[in-house]
């Protein structure tokens, strides 16, 4: 019996045309019967830190906001950036953004920090 899912994946590539054709290339061998892509967006992620961590098979999104002090007005501003981090847990991804942004010279909060349901994440390749 063949059951119908959708799984999420996060493809690096410069257009939709491309994500597409990357992700059916990498999911192919692993798949068997029909499969097609459903949907592609677009995300907005500053910087994606993988883990070699064989437990780290969970991806957690970071919301940071970067303090930078306006010259003109001398108030505080915040810009928000997001990370993408690979971890086991929540604790172990919060642990390596801060191992990661040690040596940041930029004063940042995390706004939130999110489990996504990403299955997998691919990164471009140049051929």
């Amino acid at each position: 019996m063949q059951k119908k899912v959708t799984e999420p994946y996060l493809v690096d590539a410069f257009s939709f045309t491309e994500a597409e054709g990357r992700i059916i290339e990498e999911i192919t061998p692993f798949i068997s019967g029909e499969f097609k892509v459903s949907d592609i967006k677009r995300t907005n992620y500053s910087e994606i830190q993988p883990s070699t961590d064989s437990n780290a098979d969970r991806w957690f999104k970071f919301k940071l906001q970067f303090i930078v002090l306006d010259e003109k007005s001398g108030k505080e501003k915040k810009t928000p950036c997001f990370v993408l981090v690979q971890a086991a847990d929540f604790k172990d991804a919060v642990r390596k953004l801060e191992e990661n942004m040690k040596g940041s010279m930029a004063d940042y909060i995390i706004a939130s920090c999110n489990e996504t349901a990403y299955m997998d994440v691919y990164f471009y390749k140049q051929q």
